[in-house]
């Protein structure tokens, strides 16, 4: 038997409740702005109208939100809507560019004020808290129970998707963030090896000048700006550091030395990215590694598996590596679905797809795919060196995990967006200082405390 669960402020039936509602209309300020947005990255508005605000289509299909859109990405989702489809359930597609998802966060919450929630969005991170204690999300204990997923995946995991005893996610994957590619062929003509440290790593910057070889593509996109801090923030003092900035959101540790020292080694990497640095999308970045116009690049797992996608094979054309001094660390984030509760006339289905999520066959295909590792505490034989060394990494457990802040991981959505514009806005703009970008944190997070007091 189906167990359905009405939340307990639920008092406008498939409606939101108004206490949802009230919390939701709070972030208008921040959603109007996303119809200019996804103009801007190419997705006709009349798509977005049609995809998000129609009339909802219900008999065996699921809507699915989601910002899976590179071809990798597009081919590790295919082998859950393929099982999906197995099963005579159709998955209809909201898929919204943008690095991050947050173009997606915003088409979310706009979706869910007019009453048009999808049955499924992708989630990352902390924000399954805030959903679900609106009384949005479908529990999975239907499902999560009986396939004993507490005792199948990682700890982290386990407890990222739990919310009050109550399972309200679906995980798929778990991506290293702190991963370094680079070109075989440059590595091997300049006799180099990739790099464990900062210092190793300004070696090559200098081995490669006068060589017409750009040391590290970048993009000036503020959440790849951002990946490169928090890459630098856990090198510097390791993930005990790294959880008091981002998760304790402590002002001290913000005004410590050691986060002037982050702020200085961002800006001087400058001078090993091409000039200028310009807003390009993450497969463009990685695009100009393989092609030889640049050495290096940092970026999550995810380009791994891209680089798969466009037929190159880890160890022939590029390479793979932990960031400078993470050796022995995981940032991570991961890939979860959630379902809205909405009437649960859906919830047979839902269910169904959680069920496919955790199957031992879709976390290995999904996750060679993507590039990324499966939630299973039992290894995968399938995975290749690269995903071997994350998942070895991530299984020593918590003191060596770092929640990654720029996938929504460490902090909520206003704080972590705070901090990323900060990030961006210093790299650019040489007239800001460090001191005055410490201080800027510094009061971020003292905001943050005093609203968590009140």
């Amino acid at each position: 038997m189906i167990r359905k669960k009405r939340p307990a402020n639920a008092r406008t039936g498939p409606a939101l409740t108004r206490v949802a509602e009230a919390c939701l209309r709070a972030l208008l300020p921040l959603v109007l702005p996303v119809l200019p947005v996804l103009m801007l990255m190419g997705l006709p508005i009349a798509a977005v109208q049609a995809q998000s605000f129609g009339p909802p289509v219900t008999s065996g299909s699921l809507q699915v939100l989601h910002w899976w859109t590179s071809a990798s990405e597009r081919q590790a989702i295919n082998v859950v809507v393929n099982q999906l489809a197995r099963q005579d359930i159709q998955w209809r597609d909201v898929a919204i560019p943008g690095g991050a998802g947050m173009g997606a966060a915003k088409v979310l919450k706009s979706m869910v004020l007019a009453n048009r929630a999808p049955e499924v969005t992708q989630l990352n991170g902390v924000v399954f808290a805030e959903w679900a204690d609106l009384g949005l999300l479908l529990e999975l204990d239907n499902v999560a129970v009986p396939g004993n997923w507490e005792k199948q995946m990682f700890p982290t995991v386990w407890s990222l998707i739990n919310n009050h005893g109550h399972v309200v996610a679906a995980p798929l994957g778990i991506h290293r963030i702190n991963s370094l590619l680079y070109n075989t062929a440059i590595f091997k003509r300049y006799n180099l090896t990739p790099p464990r440290t900062w210092e190793e790593f300004d070696q090559i910057v200098e081995k490669l000048k006068g060589t017409g070889i750009v040391p590290l593509a970048q993009s000036a996109e503020a959440w790849q700006l951002a990946t490169l801090f928090e890459n630098l923030a856990l090198a510097e003092s390791g993930p005990a550091y790294y959880r008091r900035l981002f998760v304790d959101m402590s002002p001290a540790a913000f005004l410590d030395a050691r986060m002037l020292h982050i702020l200085k080694r961002l800006r001087g990497l400058a001078v090993a990215m091409p000039q200028p640095v310009r807003e390009r999308p993450w497969t463009e970045v990685a695009r100009s590694m393989v092609s030889g116009e640049a050495a290096m690049m940092i970026m999550g797992d995810w380009a791994r598996g891209e680089l798969n996608a466009w037929g190159m094979v880890v160890d022939q054309q590029f390479g793979c590596a932990p960031a400078p001094g993470t050796g022995e660390y995981h940032l991570y984030s991961t890939d979860t679905l959630a379902m809205f509760a909405g009437n649960y006339t859906h919830q047979a289905m839902q269910e169904t797809l959680a069920q496919i999520t955790m199957s031992p066959a879709v976390q290995s295909e999904y996750n060679r795919i993507k590039g990324s590792i499966p939630v299973l505490r039992t290894p995968d034989p399938h995975m290749d060196r690269c995903a071997r060394d994350s998942w070895r990494t991530f299984s020593k457990g918590p003191a060596f995990q770092a929640p990654s802040l720029v996938h929504r991981m460490a902090t909520d959505d206003t704080t972590k967006d705070a901090i990323v514009a900060e990030v961006q806005r210093f790299f650019l703009d040489r007239t800001i200082t460090e001191e005055q970008t410490q201080k800027r944190f510094a009061a971020i997070a003292r905001t943050l405390s005093r609203n968590r007091n009140d």
